[in-house]
């Protein structure tokens, strides 16, 4: 997708790029050192500087070049709105390097809607500047299966921090009720994430400056969703109004 040196050592185990530590690797015994004689929480630090420093010495000096490019500002092609779940990395699913994708990650990949007082909000703003600013020609909203945040959604998280901001979805959570037919705690979460896709989508495209643009064919909105035990990606068709997997 972009002209970067891409390698598995990107997001390295050792210093080598390989899965595995290797002996006399300094990276692998400068982390083997912290899970050691460290706490868990302070080896995982420790193995954060280790991919640090194995990415100062391999990605980033293989792509100086790209990097001072970079720093003279960005121009990504898509905005992707995706889950803050660890376990969904969109860098890494997609295989893209530095300036590809503006990314914005919260819980449960949701998009508030705009609201009448214009009060401020992170979300809004990020797809605001990526539109107005960066003038992307995509906006991605990347669900996944699994998520924490679809399964409180369809908890009781009143009164929480969490509560509040999946109240965002309530018609997510709704819609799916009525939809899941089999009464399944899986099947209800499964139908729950592509409601709350659809529901971002619908609120993504009741912006002013995204209505604009898309009727001038500069912008395209997708809803996609990621199976983290498969590896499936499936994208929601428009016209079918259903996701189909992607080959």
């Amino acid at each position: 997708m972009g002209s970067f040196d891409r390698h598995v050592d990107l997001v390295p185990s050792g210093r080598d790029g390989t899965d595995e530590y290797r002996p006399g690797d300094p990276a692998c015994t400068s982390a083997l050192h912290g899970l050691t004689t460290a706490s868990p929480r302070q080896a995982a630090l420790e193995r954060l500087i280790d991919g640090y420093r194995s990415f100062r010495d391999n990605f980033f000096s293989r792509n100086r070049d790209t990097f001072a490019r970079l720093a003279q500002g960005q121009a990504p092609e898509i905005m992707m709105i995706s889950c803050c779940d660890s376990r969904v990395e969109p860098a890494i699913i997609f295989e893209t390097g530095p300036g590809e994708i503006f990314a914005v990650r919260n819980v449960a990949n949701l998009v508030p809607p705009l609201t009448p007082d214009g009060s401020a909000h992170g979300t809004i703003a990020a797809i605001e500047f990526a539109v107005c600013m960066l003038q992307v020609g995509h906006i991605v909203v990347l669900g996944h299966s699994c998520c924490g945040g679809v399964r409180a959604l369809l908890s009781a998280h009143e009164g929480t921090a969490i509560g509040r901001w999946l109240q965002t979805a309530a018609s997510a959570r709704s819609a799916a009720v009525g939809a899941s037919c089999s009464g399944a705690r899986a099947t209800l979460q499964r139908v729950c994430e592509y409601e709350v896709i659809r529901t971002s989508l619908v609120n993504i495209r009741e912006f002013p400056f995204v209505r604009e643009r898309t009727r001038l064919g500069r912008l395209s909105l997708h809803g996609w969703h990621f199976d983290i035990e498969t590896g499936e990606l499936q994208a929601l068709d428009p016209e079918a109004d259903e996701f189909v997997t992607l080959s």
